[in-house]
């Protein structure tokens, strides 16, 4: 496959992609190529740049301030991460032991404070049934790693 700019008689730019480009000359000579705005037929190919892989070995580009090399951050994520800084700096990691350190609070056996940890789908509701407020956060706990 290989993929052309066209250009129409209005000026148009497109792409198309055409299995050959004989492919291209036989379906243009037969009028079946047109412009994907304004439908003329009189469609050309456009200058273009070839497409060239780099090699395997080439140095792997790296950002800079023009061109970074992943998206910036949405409106959603920058949430989320505010959200994930506020729990963990305002609230203690429990972990694993989350449902039994919430039912202790619950009933008087540990002092209030605001947590924050993992629990079983099955444990969880468990909490709510009994009337523990509870809820699930977006975001995975952070891990420590060596």
């Amino acid at each position: 496959m290989i993929r052309f700019t066209l250009k129409c008689d209005q000026d148009h730019s497109f792409d198309s992609w055409f299995k050959s480009a004989e492919a291209f000359d036989t379906l243009k000579a037969s009028g079946m190529v047109s412009c994907a705005v304004c439908g003329s037929a009189k469609v050309e190919k456009a200058l273009m740049a070839p497409a060239v892989r780099p090699a395997r070995k080439a140095a792997s580009p790296q950002p800079t301030a023009e061109r970074p090399l992943t998206a910036p951050p949405s409106e959603l994520e920058q949430a989320i991460t505010a959200l994930r800084r506020h729990v963990e700096e305002n609230s203690d990691y429990v972990g694993l032991n989350f449902a039994a350190e919430a039912r202790a609070m619950h009933l008087g056996e540990a002092p209030e404070r605001a947590i924050h940890g993992e629990a079983k789908l099955e444990d969880a509701r468990a909490l709510l049934e009994d009337g523990i407020a509870v809820a699930p956060l977006p975001f995975l706990p952070s891990r420590k790693t060596n």
